[in-house]
């Protein structure tokens, strides 16, 4: 391990704070490096009970910047707009946008936060979007977390800070993908449950009334649930599950299409073919062509 340089500690006058500022020729080695240049954190910090932290960039900053509040309150202001972070919320402010955020008088937060920024920053950017968002807390978010300081305290080797922006892009989307990552990590909720009973029922004609009424709740507080969660509508998405059965039993079986049409619950061979194409780009029997020609790979294929 490199310990010739050490990152420097800055102080910005919380008990129990951490906060680490990438100089600038160790940034310009790491925005050099093919293998991080993609993604990139500049400076990481951790604020407990930040009373009286506050912040204005007249000019933005050239870096993206994360605020993830695991407790208290504060606000982001640009230009008149005000977002509210409080507890269990996150929120990414885009580079180059004047802005000021501060924290609440009465019940100041806590916050990690991360400035970051490379090839795919401004997609992941996208991927978050211009809003609050509200996340469960996870320890071991937090122990990725951790281990960027733990780096950054010892080290600015080539390879121990690939392994910090390893680990800094993964907190990151820990928090963007929250959702998703709940999903399949088995966490139970009512949207998981009614996936789950459409993969199970993958071949029945079930409409959104039935996929609300099996979770008993009303349609028009499912499908809201639903599209938070997968920003899909369920009857979309339960079709979509329907084409990828489709193009596993083409893939894997000599079954007609007309036969595969029947067994998930179409009626309409045409009304597949159309929805395939929608959903693929192209239609069954050109799919279904495409994997016929495709050489056997025998070492995949056991």
């Amino acid at each position: 391990m490199d310990t010739g340089h050490k990152m420097k500690r800055l102080k910005d006058g919380f008990e129990g704070q951490r906060m680490f500022v990438l100089p600038p020729h160790i940034r310009r080695a790491v925005m050099a490096n093919p293998i991080n240049r993609n993604f990139y954190a500049t400076a990481i910090g951790y604020y407990p009970n930040a009373f009286g932290h506050e912040r204005e960039r007249r000019y933005g900053s050239s870096d993206y910047i994360l605020i993830y509040c695991i407790t208290g309150t504060g606000e982001i202001s640009f230009k008149g707009t005000k977002f509210d972070l409080k507890t269990g919320s996150y929120f990414i402010i885009p580079q180059g946008l004047p802005h000021k955020y501060k924290s609440s008088v009465t019940e100041p937060w806590s916050i990690y936060w991360m400035h970051f920024n490379g090839g795919m920053a401004a997609e992941l950017y996208d991927r978050a979007g211009f809003k609050v968002h509200e996340v469960n807390y996870d320890e071991a978010r937090i122990k990725v977390f951790d281990k960027v300081c733990a780096i950054l305290n010892n080290s600015y080797s080539k390879r121990e800070m690939e392994i910090m922006n390893f680990n800094a892009l993964h907190f990151v989307t820990s928090l963007i993908y929250h959702r998703e990552i709940d999903h399949q990590s088995g966490n139970v909720d009512i949207i998981s449950d009614s996936i789950a009973f459409m993969k199970a029922n993958i071949g029945l004609k079930i409409g959104l009334k039935e996929l609300a009424r099996q979770q008993n709740i009303s349609v028009t507080h499912y499908s809201k649930m639903f599209r938070q969660k997968t920003d899909c509508s369920p009857v979309n998405y339960f079709n979509e599950l329907k084409v990828q059965r489709s193009c596993q039993q083409m893939c894997f079986t000599n079954k007609s299409i007309k036969t595969i049409c029947a067994e998930l619950g179409f009626d309409d061979q045409y009304y597949f073919s159309r929805l395939f194409s929608k959903v693929t780009g192209i239609s069954p029997s050109k799919y279904k062509q495409l994997q016929k020609n495709k050489p056997i790979d025998r070492e995949l294929a056991g």
